[in-house]
């Protein structure tokens, strides 16, 4: 079964055998079946493509329709699953047994539709209402709540929810088959860096530095970036500064986060600190180094199924105080088909969203460290992608972080 313990975790990330799609799909499908029925939910609609491509397999141009609403899937809790796809579009869903029936898409995205979209959200409910009321009815809930969609629906009498928690927890627990494939798009990630890094002369710019890291993606069957985080010298500090035509000069720390959606759709999210030109790194870089190291090996170490996340947060490295003021957005976050479900707070930030929790086995979490001093010449990124097993937490990256550094 998908959701068996392995026996040997690293036996099953060097498995040469070719990654089982279907079985891919029949858990994810599974699970949010479960996670609606756990909710006492009849069904839920779809409208983010990364939780339409989780439930059924079909990606249709997923950047485009993550602002262009214009396809959507009504996924019962039992019963037929009905994906409304454009009406071009149909033959992308060949081969799809997920799928039991297409139907065309009814938008009422103003891009397309134009004043016209409240009358489109009404014919759009009505079609909902019927799926419903052939679930046997219920309670429907929404993994994108737009004001049109839920009056439309309210004037069907049909009773929506909110389906985001739903849909992240469903997502949160992988099989063995996906993070064997989450493995092999993380090789192709890492096989990116690895051409960026043999590229990176002194006197590139940021922008070509990052175009290597892009192709080197696209080229072993990578889809996109979702962010443009790679910086040099001054602009590593403070973090989150995106990628410019600046030009790098050697000695200088490059900073970057993947953030790559690499085969099978998975977000391939590692970071890594290098000096340009392979230079000797200063007192004050390895410094920096040897901090965001320590706080990586120690977050890892922690691990396991069942610690609570408060609890993590609480007991997580503690950064000396001239860092923390500049200390990343979160301790650690789930991964999958994007960034997921958790999501731990540092504990000086609880007041904006810590929640609790707990840790389960076959999640994967990505451990985050920045380390920059407020007002500091650079700052280092470092994360890693960890896969959380009975036996203790398993490290998914091959690529080394930097020993010559310590």
């Amino acid at each position: 079964m998908p959701d068996t313990p392995a026996a040997d975790p690293r036996a099953l990330l060097s498995d040469p055998a070719p990654i089982d799609e279907a079985a891919i799909r029949a858990y994810r499908l599974d699970r949010v079946r479960a996670a609606l029925a756990a909710r006492d939910l009849a069904g839920i609609v779809l409208w983010d493509p990364i939780n339409i491509r989780y439930a059924t397999g079909s990606r249709n141009m997923q950047v485009w329709t993550m602002h262009a609403l214009c396809r959507y899937a009504f996924v019962p809790a039992e019963g037929p699953v009905v994906l409304f796809e454009l009406g071009s579009s149909r033959h992308l869903n060949a081969g799809l047994e997920t799928i039991d029936e297409i139907r065309p898409a009814l938008s009422f995205d103003y891009m397309i539709v134009g004043p016209r979209g409240e009358e489109f959200a009404r014919r759009w409910a009505r079609e909902i209402a019927d799926l419903m009321r052939s679930a046997g009815g219920g309670r429907l809930a929404l993994d994108r709540a737009d004001l049109p969609l839920v009056r439309a629906l309210d004037a069907e009498g049909v009773d929506s929810v909110d389906g985001k928690g739903a849909m992240e927890h469903a997502r949160a627990v992988k099989s063995l088959e996906e993070i064997r494939a989450f493995k092999r798009s993380l090789e192709a990630c890492e096989g990116a860096v690895g051409d960026m890094r043999a590229a990176l002369t002194p006197g590139m710019t940021e922008q070509q530095a990052l175009g290597h890291l892009l192709r080197g993606i696209v080229d072993r069957g990578g889809e996109y970036p979702e962010t443009r985080l790679l910086t040099s010298g001054p602009r590593t500090n403070p973090w989150f500064q995106e990628t410019a035509d600046r030009v790098m000069q050697a000695g200088e720390l490059l900073s970057f986060d993947t953030d790559l959606i690499g085969p099978y759709g998975f977000y391939t999210d590692i970071s890594r600190s290098w000096t340009v030109g392979e230079t000797r790194p200063s007192d004050g870089q390895r410094r920096l180094y040897d901090l965001s190291r320590r706080q990586i090996d120690h977050n890892m170490a922690l691990l396991r199924p069942g610690l609570a996340f408060l609890d993590y947060s609480d007991k997580s490295f503690q950064l000396p105080e001239p860092y923390i003021a500049n200390r990343y957005a979160d301790v650690a976050h789930g991964c999958g088909l994007g960034v997921e479900y958790p999501l731990i707070w540092y504990k000086e930030d609880a007041d904006w969203g810590a929640y609790d929790g707990v840790f389960e086995e076959n999640m994967i979490v990505c451990l985050e460290s920045y380390v920059g001093a407020t007002g500091g010449p650079e700052g280092v990124k470092l994360e890693q992608p960890v896969w959380i097993t009975a036996g203790g937490p398993v490290l998914l990256s091959d690529y080394p972080l930097e020993d010559s550094y310590a």
